[in-house]
């Protein structure tokens, strides 16, 4: 779902239901769940941009990914943990050039994000910061 709630404020939301599983294989059970796959997931992400006066253009983001834990492996024995991340960004737009800090993991959330074993499994990014500027031409 998307949408503008006022003028220069918009958000989008999404959720997710997964159901994938086995249906047949020689050295998995069926029915076991596929690793690293939850089976809910939901994002949210609002923005607002200033449309007038000495601040036009700068605008601020927020947003929250949340996923539920799901089984590492395709054995299924054992479970990545749920998680929540926070995202936020800052920019500025001045006609066809556009500066932004975006943030990922705001409060440096310790989390998996999938694996391939009990000996395998990848951690989700700390926190993260990246600058860019760009020019649409």
């Amino acid at each position: 779902m998307i949408g503008e709630i006022l003028p220069g404020w918009n958000a989008i939301a999404s959720y997710a239901y997964t159901d994938a599983i086995i249906t047949s294989d020689n050295t998995f059970t069926p029915g076991n769940r596929l690793a690293s796959v939850p089976r809910n997931t939901f994002s949210f992400w609002t923005t607002y941009e200033i449309k007038g006066g000495s601040l036009q253009g700068l605008g601020f983001g927020a947003g929250v990914f949340i996923a539920d834990s799901r089984f590492g492996d395709l054995n299924n024995s054992f479970t990545l943990p749920n998680y929540t991340r926070v995202d936020a960004a800052v920019y500025y737009n001045y006609g066809n050039l556009r500066a932004a800090l975006n943030i990922k993991n705001l409060f440096d959330t310790r989390y998996f994000e999938s694996a391939q074993s009990r000996t395998q499994i990848f951690p989700g990014a700390p926190l993260t910061i990246l600058g860019t500027i760009s020019l649409e031409f």
